[in-house]
């Protein structure tokens, strides 16, 4: 227990440059309490307590904001960034050492039974506010830009961006955008820019018939 305590502490002071101290991390931050509840909600879960795993994980999103179902399955050293308004659903799987920020969603599109949410492979990004939707796999190392919607699978090595989602890098090599957390581009923004340029495109053949009749 006490090498778990440890592990997950150290994961998140490496990732954090926040953090001061471990007792900050065991006492003050929601993630670690989130994840840590978690572990125990999903040890009644797999035994067949399924009314103590769902109070368990119900309490601790009451105190964190963050809602991780016990039946999900994470690996090691999962980081929750900040954390408010993160769902993970039940038949999530997570790898190990990946990192979700503020208001993601791991979630289902309610058209699927059985296997409904995403799989995560290991050192998985998601930025904040993004949706990954569906019994879809999500490989290992890629990133998913802040606010994207992710409805179907993204290979190894990507990243993805917008709404949809789509790949813009994989394995090194850059379709579109490098994703950091200060350059990802709006995808409410691009959407518009595609639309004044179809209206200035569609103003400019108005012009042309016009001088042409």
């Amino acid at each position: 227990m006490f090498g778990r305590i440890n592990e997950d502490v150290a994961s998140i002071m490496a990732r954090d440059p926040a953090v001061k101290s471990p007792l900050e991390v065991i006492l003050l931050y929601p993630t670690y309490r989130a994840v840590r509840d978690y572990r125990r909600a999903n040890w009644f879960y797999k035994r067949g307590h399924f009314f103590i795993a769902r109070f368990i994980s119900q309490m601790s999103r009451k105190k964190t904001g963050i809602e991780i179902h016990p039946g999900a399955t994470i690996g090691k050293n999962l980081f929750i960034d900040h954390g408010s308004g993160v769902v993970i659903g039940e038949t999530t799987v997570i790898g190990d050492n990946c990192t979700i920020y503020q208001g993601v969603t791991l979630g289902g599109t309610g058209k699927d039974s059985g296997k409904r949410h995403p799989t995560l492979g290991n050192n998985v990004m998601v930025g904040s506010g993004a949706k990954v939707l569906g019994p879809f796999k999500v490989g290992d190392n890629c990133k998913i830009a802040a606010n994207s919607v992710v409805l179907s699978e993204v290979p190894p090595d990507c990243t993805a961006v917008g709404i949809p989602a789509r790949v813009v890098k994989m394995h090194g090599l850059k379709f579109g955008y490098n994703l950091n957390q200060v350059d990802i581009p709006d995808p409410v923004s691009m959407e518009l820019q595609n639309l004044h340029a179809k209206i200035v495109h569609i103003e400019e053949w108005e012009r042309y018939m016009g001088a042409h009749i």
